[in-house]
C-alpha cells in the first residue's frame, strides 16, 4: 500500500537534503498531491539556505576580527531613542564563533513572539549580555543623543569580558576600543542584531510594566511612541513621570 499525501509530508519535513533518495524517487510518482509536496518541500528547503546565507554574510564583520585576534568582539545597540515616554535601553552582546541562531536579524523585522524566543536564547547562548538604561531624567538633562552614548558605554563597562572591538549601530562611542560604527547594524552584523533583540525585549517589558503603572497612554501597545492614543491620554491625563519633557508635544502640557 502506498504512502498517504500525509504520510509523506511528514517525512519531507524531517529530510533536509534534496538528493536525498527518497525525494528523488518521489519524482515519479503521479500523484499530484505528491508532486505539490515536492515542490512545496523545495521551496522550503530555497527558503532555509538563503536564510543560511544571509546569517553567514551578516556574520563577516565578527569573522573577520576573530580571525585577527580578537577573542571578544561586542555587538552593540539601542532601542527607545524616539518616544515621547520611558527609557532608552542599550545593550552589548558578546558571541562565540559557534554561535547558530538563523532567525537573529532586526528585531524589528521579527514578530513579538519570534523576538521573545531569540531573547532567552540570546541569552542562553551568548559568552555575555550587559544591558544599560538611561531613564527620563538623564533624557532630559543630557539630550538624547548624549544619554544613548553613556548608556552604551556603561553596557560596555560593565562587562566581565573586556570587547577588543565594538561593533556599534551608527551611535561612535567616546571610549578606549576600537570600533566598527554601521549605519543599520543590525541588519549587518548578527551581534548588532542579538544586542537589538535583547534591548527591545527588555523595554517593551519595562513599557508593559508602565502602562499597568498609567493606565490610559497606551503604552504595553505604542511603546511610548506618539500615537493617537498616546497623544490622547497627554491631553487627558497629563504628563507622568515618565514621559520626556524636552520632546514635543510633551512640553505644552507641562505645568
Amino acid at each position: 500500500m502506498s504512502e498517504t499525501i500525509r504520510q509523506i509530508k511528514d517525512r519531507l519535513a524531517a529530510i533536509t537534503n534534496p538528493a536525498d533518495p527518497y525525494v528523488i524517487a518521489l519524482r515519479d510518482d503521479p500523484r499530484k498531491g505528491v508532486q505539490q509536496a515536492l515542490a512545496q518541500h523545495q521551496r522550503r528547503l530555497e527558503r532555509q539556505a538563503a536564510a543560511l546565507a544571509a546569517f553567514h554574510q551578516r556574520f563577516r564583520y565578527e569573522q573577520a576580527l576573530w580571525q585577527r585576534g580578537c577573542t571578544y568582539v561586542a555587538g552593540m545597540d539601542e532601542v527607545g531613542r524616539g518616544p515621547l515616554a520611558g527609557p532608552v535601553v542599550t545593550c552589548a552582546v558578546i558571541l562565540k564563533p559557534s554561535f547558530d541562531l538563523v532567525g537573529v536579524t532586526d528585531s524589528k523585522q521579527l514578530t513579538k513572539h519570534e523576538r521573545e524566543q531569540l531573547y532567552l536564547q540570546i541569552v542562553n547562548e551568548a559568552v555575555e549580555v550587559s544591558i544599560a538604561v538611561n531613564d527620563r531624567e538623564a533624557i532630559d538633562r543630557l539630550n538624547i543623543y548624549a544619554a544613548t552614548q553613556d548608556a552604551m558605554i556603561r553596557a560596555v563597562n560593565n562587562l566581565h569580558h573586556r570587547p577588543q572591538h565594538l561593533i556599534v549601530d551608527a551611535v561612535p562611542l567616546k571610549i578606549p576600543i576600537p570600533q566598527t560604527t554601521l549605519i543599520k547594524g543590525d541588519q549587518k552584523s548578527i551581534s548588532v542584531a542579538a544586542a537589538s533583540i535583547v534591548a527591545k525585549e527588555y523595554r517593551d517589558h519595562l513599557m508593559r510594566d508602565y502602562d499597568r503603572v498609567y493606565p490610559g497612554y497606551g503604552f504595553a501597545e505604542n511603546m511610548g511612541y506618539g500615537t493617537k492614543e498616546h497623544l490622547a491620554g497627554l491631553a487627558k491625563y497629563g504628563v507622568t513621570p515618565i514621559h520626556r519633557h524636552s520632546f514635543s508635544p510633551v512640553k505644552k502640557y507641562l505645568n
